[in-house]
């Protein structure tokens, strides 16, 4: 059974559409580190690049007009109840907004929300998250984003990097409540990205190692599985 089981994702995973990347050389002194990682072997099956198979993607071609036309045909693409921007207007609301953010005028409330669960996604959380960091560096091909509540504290994090003609978050961390703000932080992140049209891709890592509810999670904010080819210029 596990042989059949295994022969169904291979199928599974031969029929996903596939994405090219491209790691652009020139943004920062270590895009070309950041291209070894996406492309070493994968931990677990050797075979296969570490990102390369089920990496989740939204393609913003597809949402295609000017800025505001496009980030309509997003947020169309993933309405309904329950979906991405059902919770994301549900955020704001109830006060809640995202804003780009300086890391370092909000360094007691990252902490506070790094340190608010000892485990996320069944598994307990990096010990770099607990350790409480004073001083963080600003890159220029980097964009930090927040969500902060009416009273104007942070609730929600998230970090994304520009490699290419992709940008691919590297962390997304909030409080747990049921408010949305997550959604809320990658839907105005998204349409952000849509506004700029300075990559193609966006990428939250990948869809097959994560747990069922960080792939609904995905699925609901309009990411879906590719299989990932990388070059570097």
């Amino acid at each position: 059974m596990d042989i059949l089981r295994h022969v169904s994702t291979l199928r599974q995973l031969l029929r996903l559409p596939s994405a090219e990347l491209c790691f652009d050389s020139g943004l920062a002194p270590d895009i070309a580190a950041i291209y070894r990682y996406f492309t070493k072997p994968h931990p677990r099956y050797r075979i296969i690049g570490n990102k390369t198979l089920g990496a989740a993607l939204i393609d913003l071609d597809r949402f295609a007009g000017a800025p505001a036309a496009a980030g309509s045909a997003y947020l169309a693409a993933i309405q309904g109840k329950n979906r991405g921007a059902w919770h994301a207007k549900r955020a704001s609301a109830r006060g809640y907004a995202c804003r780009e953010i300086e890391r370092n005028a909000h360094a007691d409330e990252i902490h506070a929300i790094n340190t608010a669960l000892s485990t996320r996604q069944g598994r307990p959380m990096d010990a770099h998250y607990l350790e409480k960091t004073t001083r963080f560096e600003t890159l220029p091909h980097w964009g930090y984003y927040g969500v902060l509540n009416r009273e104007g504290r942070l609730v929600a994090y998230a970090n994304i990097a520009r490699y290419g003609n992709f940008s691919a978050f590297s962390q997304l961390m909030g409080l747990r409540n049921n408010d949305g703000i997550m959604h809320l932080l990658v839907v105005e992140i998204v349409t952000r990205l849509l506004a700029r049209r300075d990559v193609r891709y966006v990428m939250y890592d990948t869809f097959f190692g994560a747990q069922p509810g960080l792939q609904q999670f995905k699925t609901m904010l309009g990411f879906a599985p590719y299989r990932a080819t990388y070059s570097l210029r």
